[in-house]
């Protein structure tokens, strides 16, 4: 059934999420920089949806080895902060997203020192004209199928440029292992995948994530975003502790659609243990409200190997609810469509 229907094979560009790790390690050590860089005390990622998401998983990954202020901007424009001792990294996959190109504008005018990672188009360009270094990494894929060439080259890209000193080369290898283990189960359409199981009970609600902002909040917005375009489903998402002091209240009113609704939580064994209370107690209150729920955590000795397996976890997930709806996963028309009609408005 899944081979007729995904006509662009989006099973293979998940499948291959360990050998595009490797590839991107490769790309990442032959990386060689013409421009100077100095006296850097703040980063900017700049990029949107599937490219932006690498900045966010870098930030997560290499948390305890961020010494100065880092942020990813998602938008046309750039903190005022910004200034000739700030490194703009933008990552474009088409080389053509219109708000990171005009982050790149207002990063030439701030003087910034700028660089970026992308498959070509008119961010390359750019960055060539202006004398900017520019990583190229291959195309072929759907943005947020790429995932593995966004954040693995800009680790390393921060490496190089002398501002992140990153164990990437030591964890890496390991992880690749157990994904390539992992896929065996999760590529499986049958009851003995996990992953193929869930998708059969959410992909009739609008699945709502939720995990502890210190360690799965990037999987639980990735997770999101992958239901979305590859599952041509709505779903949100929110982190502990800060619903519990908002949306757990709006678990009451309009009970009649909480039977459309499906909590999914990530959680995992490095989660605050305050957070990890109050998960306990939120799920007692969703339990009495007759909310459906079900909790995700994976194995494994470190935490870059549980949170880049729960990433693929969720790929599939997502993966295997556009089959449940008989839907290609691939094609995104909506920001097809988007794109071509602001093209078409000066």
């Amino acid at each position: 059934m899944y081979e007729i229907l995904d006509k662009e094979n989006m099973f293979s560009a998940i499948w291959d999420f360990p050998e595009n790790l490797s590839d991107a390690l490769e790309i990442g050590d032959n990386i060689k920089l013409d421009q100077e860089y100095h006296k850097i005390d703040s980063i900017v990622i700049a990029g949107m949806g599937g490219s932006a998401i690498g900045g966010d998983v870098l930030s997560i990954l290499e948390k305890e080895n961020i010494n100065i202020p880092f942020i990813v901007s998602r938008g046309y424009s750039i903190p005022n902060w910004v200034n000739e001792n700030t490194l703009v990294v933008c990552s474009s996959y088409s080389g053509n997203t219109e708000e990171t190109l005009a982050v790149l504008d207002a990063a030439i005018n701030k003087k910034a020192m700028i660089c970026g990672v992308t498959t070509g188009g008119t961010l390359a360009d750019i960055l060539e004209k202006n004398n900017k270094d520019v990583v190229i990494i291959p195309g072929g894929l759907q943005p947020r199928a790429a995932l593995a060439f966004s954040f693995i080259p800009i680790t390393k890209l921060l490496q190089k440029i002398g501002v992140l000193d990153s164990k990437i080369d030591m964890w890496l290898p390991n992880i690749i292992k157990s994904l390539t283990d992992s896929r065996k189960i999760n590529s499986l359409d049958s009851s003995q995948n996990p992953t193929f199981e869930l998708a059969n009970q959410i992909y009739d609600k609008i699945p709502i994530i939720y995990s502890d902002n210190s360690s799965m909040s990037i999987a639980a917005l990735r997770l999101k975003g992958q239901i979305c375009e590859n599952s041509k489903m709505l779903s949100y998402h929110n982190d502990l502790p800060e619903l519990n002091h908002n949306e757990i209240v709006g678990w009451e009113n309009n009970s009649t659609l909480f039977n459309h609704l499906f909590v999914l939580w990530l959680s995992d064994r490095s989660d605050n243990k305050r957070v990890k209370i109050r998960q306990e107690i939120t799920q007692t209150i969703l339990n009495e409200k007759k909310v459906d729920q079900f909790v995700i955590e994976m194995t494994g000795n470190n935490f870059q190997d549980r949170f880049l397996n729960m990433i693929n976890y969720g790929d599939w997930l997502s993966y295997w609810c556009a089959i449940a709806h008989k839907t290609d996963p691939s094609p995104v028309r909506n920001i097809a469509r988007l794109k071509k009609e602001l093209a078409e408005i000066v």
